[in-house]
């Protein structure tokens, strides 16, 4: 819940969104994005906090191949671990703090599953996915997969202060992340009386508050939610108790959005003919996977 106090500076949070319940089969995940009262937060799009989780020995995630266009998927986990493989052959194992960036462009085709090593032994899940609408300019771009591990991403650390910078600049560093417009990810962790500014430096911001207790100006937040930040604000994030947080956004996109299942575009004739595409089997296939989703009813 959030709870409004008195204070100068309590509309500088512009939206708060709870996110809503989803069951994927055994697997609850909360979407935040998009919703009712907001599609997007700069390009990002689609935003899922999955778990927290706890898998017994023999279960875990099968989530099986499906195909994406005119986006790109950011899988950031903080416990647990998930294997990555996709239409172009790559197979990754995504551990906690790793930067996974999968461009659709113009269509790919990915599964998710739990390896077979913490499927075995059972594992605890917590991690976010979300996706990042492409520019109208390279919705039809070729493919491709970026994997980072934790050690290869900039880390910022001052009293209290963990910020580990997942793409995009902030805080005066840079992640080397290749991305094909101004956008930033950034996990955040304070210790309890701990502060962090937050800059205007991008169009759109928000904050996604994953668990702990904050206060920006005269408002605290304790509970999973999507702070979309008002345009042009400077500000203080205070942790009430120790926190993780992930700060989002960047540049607006001008042109509106399409959404059906795992398709985005600028136009409603491009996703249909990946629907279309999908179900006449025209996306490549998956290396070492025999099963697919079927195309949702419309």
């Amino acid at each position: 819940m959030s709870m409004p106090q008195t204070g100068l500076n309590a509309s500088l949070v512009e939206l708060a969104i709870t996110p809503r319940d989803r069951d994927l089969g055994g697997f609850s995940v909360r979407r935040a994005l998009p919703g009712a009262r907001r599609q997007m937060v700069g390009p990002f799009i689609f935003y899922d906090h999955l778990g927290p989780a706890q898998f017994a020995p023999g279960q875990g995630i099968d989530v099986r191949p499906h195909p994406h266009i005119g986006l790109a998927t950011v899988t950031y986990l903080f416990d647990g671990r998930i294997l990555h493989r996709d239409g172009l052959g790559n197979v990754q194992e995504i551990a906690p703090g790793a930067m996974n960036l999968m461009t659709a462009g113009r269509g790919i085709v990915h599964s998710e599953r739990t390896p077979p090593g913490p499927r075995a032994s059972g594992q605890k899940m917590l991690g976010l996915q979300s996706w990042v609408a492409l520019p109208r300019a390279h919705e039809e771009t070729a493919p491709s997969f970026q994997h980072y591990s934790a050690e290869e991403l900039p880390v910022v650390e001052d009293h209290g202060v963990y910020a580990r910078v997942i793409a995009g600049a902030v805080f005066g560093a840079s992640s080397s992340v290749t991305t094909l417009s101004d956008w930033f990810y950034v996990e955040l962790r304070l210790s309890a009386g701990a502060s962090a500014p937050f800059d205007a430096d991008y169009d759109e911001r928000a904050i996604y508050l994953v668990d702990g207790a904050i206060a920006i100006g005269g408002e605290s937040f304790d509970i999973p939610q999507l702070l979309v930040i008002r345009p042009k604000e400077r500000l203080t994030i205070r942790a009430l108790s120790d926190a993780r947080l992930m700060l989002l956004g960047g540049a607006t996109i001008e042109e509106p959005r399409y959404l059906w299942w795992n398709l985005v575009s600028s136009r409603k004739e491009r996703i249909e003919q990946a629907k279309q595409d999908w179900r006449e089997g025209r996306f490549p296939t998956v290396p070492g996977e025999t099963e697919f989703i079927p195309l949702p009813e419309d």
